[in-house]
């Protein structure tokens, strides 16, 4: 006889057995169920947070390259600004030049006209009178003084607004300096990727550094700085134009009348031109935009014919239908489809024809300011020839031409104007 060597577990049912497996396999789906779950939130989640690094990244580079943008538009205005002030600031110097050099040839002159007084006190008896050359002798001293003092006073002025440009440049000099700082650093910034080596974390980056400034505040401190240095230059062309006056004044009243009309004249010529220019501007994108408009109504005339087409189409087949048999003669979806389609095709066409319509009305409104625009170009070159004329004629005054034609328009004309003057003073006293 067998015996087991071992005594025997305890022993289930078969239900007992056929309950566990349901368990095991309903666990198992559970598990699964779960592990499924939490595979499609982990996508979602990856996928929301890649996409969101991503734009975040997007976001980020355009917003550093439109703020690279703003801030070189900015040193390209400082730049313009400061090549404006350095060339105002030498216009300067050398109109406060040319002022000393009137004012050192006035002291020359009153010396001679005291020199001729102090002779005169030497005449003897009878002859010690106060006749009209002596009062033309001291009229003269008078008239030599007030233009000396009016002289002086406008040397200082020039040495007090150089000054002042000097420090607005200044300002202008610093702003530009950081601004081109600035811009090295959102460059950089901008070319950084995953893949750039000097990557890393940094200790608290997202803390606000001292001394931060608001964008207006940034943006203000820039107008500021240009809008002052354009005062300056405001003021230093007005001062500029004031000591040109003055010494044209003690010398030549008829040549300073000369320069201002020929002044205004040329700025009348660059208006003109420049409305000249601004009217075959306006003739091109007019000629553009008629050209355009043309071909829109083209394609609108276009569609147009082909919708009457497709009108055409849907009202035979609508009037074809009306022929089947008996009961065939259903209104079916087809035949809902096709009035839908003829309503559709109405409208449309209807619309169409209301915007090729407005379209042929702005058409002849850009024709018939073409005609206005041309016109006005005619009468604008007309007004050039004219001016042209007018300086040409100009040239042939007392003072040769040559010696006002400037090198650098405004500013030389200035200083060539002072020293001609000056020129013709020491001639006179000669």
């Amino acid at each position: 006889m067998v015996t087991l060597s071992i005594k025997p577990g305890q022993r289930f049912t078969l239900l007992d057995w056929h309950t566990n497996s349901l368990l095991i396999s309903a666990g198992a789906e559970r598990q699964r169920s779960a592990s499924h779950q939490v595979r499609q939130e982990a996508r979602a989640l990856r996928n929301k947070a890649n996409n969101q690094t991503k734009w975040g990244e997007h976001d980020n580079q355009t917003r550093l390259a439109e703020r690279i943008s703003s801030v070189n538009r900015w040193k390209e205005t400082l730049d313009k600004c400061l090549a404006d002030i350095d060339a105002e600031i030498d216009a300067l110097a050398k109109v406060k030049e040319a002022a000393e050099c009137a004012l050192q040839a006035k002291n020359l002159h009153l010396d001679v006209s005291i020199e001729c007084l102090t002779l005169r006190d030497s005449r003897r008896a009878i002859d010690v009178v106060r006749d009209p050359v002596e009062e033309e002798l001291r009229k003269e001293v008078k008239v030599i003084d007030k233009a000396k003092r009016e002289l002086q006073q406008r040397v200082n002025e020039a040495f007090e607004q150089i000054c002042l440009l000097q420090e607005a440049r200044q300002q202008l000099s610093c702003d530009h300096r950081c601004k081109t700082e600035a811009l090295e650093i959102d460059r950089m910034c901008l070319s950084l990727n995953v893949n750039s080596p000097n990557i890393s974390f940094k200790v608290n980056p997202t803390r606000v550094p001292d001394g931060s400034t608001a964008l207006d505040e940034w943006e203000q401190n820039s107008q500021d700085n240009k809008e002052r240095a354009e005062a300056e230059m405001k003021a230093s062309a007005e001062l500029r134009g004031a000591t040109v006056l003055a010494i044209a004044q003690t010398n030549n009243e008829l040549e300073a009348q000369r320069v201002a009309t020929e002044f205004a004249m040329r700025k009348r010529i660059r208006d003109l031109e420049r409305a000249y220019d601004e009217l075959k501007w306006q003739e091109q994108n007019t000629l553009e935009e008629i050209a355009e408009l043309e071909e829109d109504i083209r394609r609108l005339e276009e569609d147009l014919r082909g919708k009457t087409q497709d009108l055409k189409v849907a009202h035979t087949r609508l009037e074809t239908r009306m022929y089947r048999p008996y009961l065939e003669l259903c209104r079916d979806q087809v035949q809902y489809g096709l009035t839908d389609e003829v309503h559709q095709l109405e409208g449309t066409i209807h619309v169409l024809k209301l915007k090729l319509a407005e379209s042929q009305d702005v058409l002849d409104a850009l024709y018939s300011q073409l005609h206005r625009i041309r016109t006005d170009i005619g009468y604008k070159a007309s007004s050039l020839v004219l001016d042209n004329k007018c300086m040409d004629s100009r040239r042939n005054l007392l003072v040769p031409a040559e010696k006002f034609v400037p090198e650098i328009d405004t500013f030389n004309r200035t200083t060539n104007h002072a020293l001609s003057l000056l020129k013709n003073g020491q001639l006179e006293l000669a």
